[in-house]
């Protein structure tokens, strides 16, 4: 048998050839390659191995004769060669990804499709890109599935009946012949059996309470919307149950890093469906989940939806440094600065640390402000070239939800006695009582303090 002992391995060799190694790291194998014992050994001899690591041993001799091994003329016995090592290093990844991919089979196997085999019909609240990307996602998924898009716009609603395309948005895209268009709410939330909500924050109360009457109080409603109301410094969370009088309505909150563009060019992409009900979260992932979308589920509504809300503010100040050209440095160290705000923002109102640093905090933030597709960064990027905020809003056909999101932020962090130095700053651009040269200035000159 062989004993470790540290730094020494012990080799007592029996007649027969073959023998055990132990070691006080039962987890690490040991290797030893090219092993040459010397003809005057004894069957009872015990050989020592003394280790420079796992797996080099840098001398070797036997305890009950010479301090070296008569005869033998190769120094290092047991080492690797280089080849080795490579041909070692290969195996143990090949070894990890085939147990990768055989864990991922089984688990696949395993997967459950009922929900989207007992759904039939879903409606998506909201003609924007994001609503129009998410309804062709969900009709793709099964082709007997209706997808009902409800649309403010005649021409919009004509557009995806006729021609199969929201000409505003995606002229180019052709949606699914499934992905129907209606302006009645009460025809496209009839028999529903999901709703997905894409319609602005702070124009959805107004719009709920609207088509209250036609809402079934079973509706699972899947919030693709992301921000804080204005004044109330209400979550979509609140808004919806609130406006349709259902404290009990079902809700889950969609968010992760995710562009709608790249969504209706079927581009991977990872997202994450965020429930207090853990049965409700999985039913949206099934739904919802696909070759292209990865779904994960969470618990933790609360961090999935302010980090989803402060992002967009965060997008505009790293638009600012880009509009000011500001230069790479002062970009990351203000993403950084910005994710630690957001932080402690949202573990002050109860959000898991780990939500934050996850898809739908640190993912869809390097997305917004490293991205130059994001609506809120486009703004930003203006602000910091010198451009009117009046004038910049005016020429959008989208809503950047971080402009009125910004105040409600800071009016939360003064509510929960959080210091917010860079999205404070940018609530202050955006009211026009500071310019981005001397809000840099000002944050340049904050207390040089430990990093927490």
């Amino acid at each position: 048998m062989a004993t470790f002992l540290e730094p020494q391995l012990l080799l007592k060799l029996n007649l027969n050839p073959i023998f055990t190694l132990k070691t006080s790291y039962p987890q690490t194998p040991l290797h030893i390659h090219n092993l040459k014992l010397p003809k005057s050994l004894s069957n009872n001899s015990t050989l020592v191995l003394t280790l420079n690591s796992i797996t080099t041993a840098t001398s070797c001799f036997a305890a009950d004769h010479s301090p070296s091994l008569p005869g033998d003329s190769d120094s290092n016995p047991v080492a690797l060669t280089a080849p080795e090592r490579t041909r070692d290093r290969r195996k143990v990844v090949r070894v990890a990804w085939e147990k990768l991919v055989r864990w991922s089979r089984s688990w696949r196997s395993k997967a459950k499709t009922d929900i989207l085999e007992r759904t039939n019909k879903v409606v998506v609240l909201g003609g924007g890109s994001f609503g129009t990307a998410m309804a062709a996602h969900v009709a793709n998924r099964k082709a007997q599935l209706e997808v009902y898009m409800l649309v403010r716009d005649p021409i919009v609603c004509q557009s995806i009946n006729e021609k199969h395309c929201n000409f505003r948005y995606f002229p180019e895209h052709k949606l699914p012949e499934n992905v129907i268009a209606t302006t009645d709410a009460k025809t496209a939330l009839l028999g529903s059996d999901y709703c997905l909500h894409a319609v602005p924050v702070q124009f959805s109360s107004s719009f709920l309470e609207g088509i209250a009457d036609y809402v079934d109080p079973g509706l699972p409603f899947i919030s693709l919307s992301k921000g804080l109301e204005l004044n109330t410094l209400r979550m979509m969370s609140q808004i919806i149950p609130q406006a349709l009088r259902n404290p009990r309505q079902p809700f889950i909150a969609l968010s992760g890093p995710s562009f709608a563009l790249e969504l209706m060019n079927k581009l991977p992409t990872a997202m994450v469906v965020a429930s207090k009900d853990k049965k409700l979260a999985n039913s949206a992932q099934q739904l919802l989940a696909s070759n292209q979308l990865r779904i994960s589920t969470s618990s933790d509504v609360t961090g999935v939806e302010i980090a989803g809300a402060l992002k967009n503010v965060l997008a505009i100040a790293a638009g600012i440094v880009e509009g000011m050209n500001l230069g790479n440095n002062s970009m990351a160290a203000l993403v950084a600065q910005g994710c630690s705000e957001i932080r402690w923002l949202a573990t002050k109102m109860g959000a898991k640390p780990t939500t934050i640093t996850g898809l739908s905090g640190t993912g869809d933030i390097m997305l917004t402000c490293f991205v130059n597709l994001s609506r809120n960064k486009t703004v930003g990027v203006r602000l910091g070239s010198g451009q009117k905020l009046d004038d910049i809003l005016n020429s959008m056909n989208q809503v950047a939800e971080g402009v009125s999101t910004a105040g409600a932020v800071i009016a939360l962090a003064q509510k929960y006695k959080v210091k917010m130095p860079v999205l404070t700053a940018v609530a202050r651009i955006i009211d026009n009582e500071l310019t981005p040269t001397k809000a840099v200035c000002e944050l340049m000159n904050l207390p040089q303090v430990e990093e927490v």
